[in-house]
């Protein structure tokens, strides 16, 4: 089992810019990532979502991630994404890994398997 943290915006679901925007525009799911998120929770790998967004906009994102059938076990609120950094220890393996994908694009052309992960076919 691993832990998967993930950002929302702009990596799991259209980048809509500011509150105004996630409030009155609909929001969509990139590429691959309602597939990927829900065969890796099957899998048994534990899902960690991270946002900038502000507390106060919680019952609307996990209304939002709901309606997506985007699965999640924990939602960490407030994290601004000036720059997130993962430390962790490795010993015999490499036990962390640090994915950067482009802005809107999903999972689709990503090399799972790199990172251990599966990939799912198009």
């Amino acid at each position: 089992m691993k832990t998967i943290i993930c950002d929302i915006d702009g990596t799991l679901v259209e980048y809509l810019g500011d509150t105004k925007g996630m409030t009155y525009r609909d929001t969509k799911a990139l590429p691959g990532v309602v597939d990927h998120l829900n065969r890796w929770e099957q899998e048994g790998h534990r899902i960690i979502l991270i946002t900038g967004r502000r507390e106060s906009l919680r019952e609307m994102t996990e209304t939002t991630l709901k309606g997506l059938a985007i699965p999640y076990d924990l939602l960490l609120m407030g994290y601004a994404d000036t720059g997130r950094i993962v430390i962790n220890d490795e010993g015999s393996k490499v036990k962390a890994h640090a994915v950067s994908l482009p802005r809107d694009k999903g999972f689709e052309d990503y090399e799972w398997e790199d990172v251990g992960l599966t990939k799912l076919k198009k």
